[in-house]
């Protein structure tokens, strides 16, 4: 191997370690909020309006983050399809950990009144904006520069970022109410958490500013750009946005389902206590990050669409038989619903970070694939947990939830026949419209 060869080896190498951790850090800022909503947040922010009320509340806040995070994907998309992926990485970190931190120190309804949940609400927003210009450009410091047989495997890595901030985020609240009492947990321990936040940070920025900008941004660093990135995105790639969205929207409905209202559920409806839950939650996180290796491994081989019709389908044949095996109440029934579908999700997420990606040019690259993965965020992860609220409350039972989500496997399954197959494209000429063109191999951006 000469010189050059080693050099970009190692470059590989540190932007996955790089997009590995920070995004990791991120998603365990973010999942923090669902599992506190799940488990404190109704009573310490929206006492007095029930169980039922406080839990909708809770769950309407953590959807603020969704609606913020395409904002979030616009604004860091926008610098970082202009000055580059690597500055803005290093500031949607400090904005989410910042944001995070924050949260710990928030005091409750009781000492603020209103003015608790109005903190709560801006700070979720600040989680959003910054979460929605993390995945983007960590998903694109991985695709350029990994090599083009290769992307899917080191793709893995920042699609494990997320497995592992969700294992850290609900292993550290298991952890605290195993040791302390519930008075002490609700009190002040739940705080915990969101206060570690600010050393996980430093550690992501001392690896993230070593890092180098990418090889394709810096070629296209001197060329004239005569419109704004989104308006770009809009008027040529508007269909793929729409395609890539509804195609990602099942996967994040069946993850917070999984993660955040079953855990709701079970806890608050079927009287199941919190800790066995996290730790089947936990677990089966494990069993995730398995199944995110080998679907993205796979898509390098088998293509990214082909896989990821294999993982909608698994999802369309599990989704309704979650919530009734949830509703046994049996331990290892209940385990086999939450792992089950942890294991599904693996393969729906594992390609993900790799297909984006190809999807667009390397000039709107960042806008369009963070755009297209956070509108997925909207649809699938912020309504979801109202909706299966709703649902639930009116039918008595959680078993409508998983048709709901077998309507969104469909629609996935129709979008991703309107996308293109982009495994081993050439990123320098990646980007057609998925919307007008099926053809097998992406071919050059014609605004070009």
């Amino acid at each position: 191997m000469d010189t050059r060869d080693a050099r970009r080896a190692a470059q590989v190498r540190r932007a996955a370690a790089a997009a590995l951790i920070g995004t990791a850090i991120e998603f365990y800022d973010f999942f923090l909020y669902g599992t506190a909503a799940a488990l404190v947040f109704g009573p310490v922010f929206f006492p007095g309006l029930g169980v039922v009320g406080a839990l909708l509340a809770a769950f309407s806040v953590y959807a603020v983050a969704f609606l913020a995070r395409p904002l979030g994907a616009v604004v860091f998309g926008h610098f970082g399809d202009r000055l580059g992926r690597r500055a803005t990485l290093v500031v949607s970190l400090l904005l989410m950990g910042l944001s995070t931190a924050a949260v710990g120190v928030l005091p409750g309804y009781g000492a603020w009144g209103w003015w608790a949940p109005v903190a709560l609400v801006v700070l979720r927003v600040c989680q959003g904006v910054g979460l929605g210009g993390e995945w983007g450009g960590a998903a694109l410091l991985i695709a350029e520069n990994a090599p083009a047989g290769r992307r899917g495997r080191y793709g893995a890595f920042l699609q494990l970022g997320p497995t592992i901030g969700f294992v850290l985020a609900n292993g550290v609240f298991l952890g605290l109410q195993l040791v302390l009492d519930e008075r002490a947990f609700h009190g002040w321990g739940w705080r915990v958490p969101f206060l570690a936040s600010l050393g996980m940070v430093a550690v992501g920025l001392f690896v993230r500013l070593r890092i180098e900008e990418t090889p394709l941004f810096a070629a296209e660093a001197g060329r004239v750009r005569e419109r704004p990135p989104l308006v770009e995105v809009v008027r040529g790639h508007w269909r793929t946005v729409l395609v890539g969205c509804g195609m990602i929207t099942v996967g994040y409905a069946m993850f917070y389902l999984t993660t955040t209202y079953a855990l709701a559920y079970a806890t608050t409806g079927l009287g199941v206590p919190s800790t066995l839950v996290l730790s089947m939650l936990l677990a089966g996180g494990v069993a995730m990050g398995g199944t995110v290796w080998v679907s993205a491994w796979r898509s390098d081989g088998w293509g990214r669409r082909r896989t990821l019709r294999v993982a909608t389908g698994l999802a369309v044949l599990w989704a309704p038989v979650l919530f009734p095996l949830l509703e046994t109440v049996r331990r290892p029934l209940m385990f086999l619903a939450l792992a089950g579908s942890m294991v599904v999700l693996g393969c729906l997420f594992g390609p993900v970070a790799a297909y984006l990606p190809e999807l667009f040019p390397t000039r709107v690259r960042y806008t369009g694939a963070a755009l297209t993965y956070n509108l997925g965020g909207v649809v699938g992860g912020a309504t979801t947990p109202l909706i299966a609220t709703r649902l639930t409350a009116a039918y008595g039972t959680a078993e409508p939830v998983g048709w709901y989500l077998v309507a969104l496997g469909a629609v996935a399954l129709v979008c991703l026949g309107l996308l293109p197959e982009t495994s081993g494209t050439d990123l320098a000429v990646a980007g057609a419209d998925a919307g007008r063109r099926r053809a097998p191999v992406l071919g050059a951006d014609p605004a070009a």
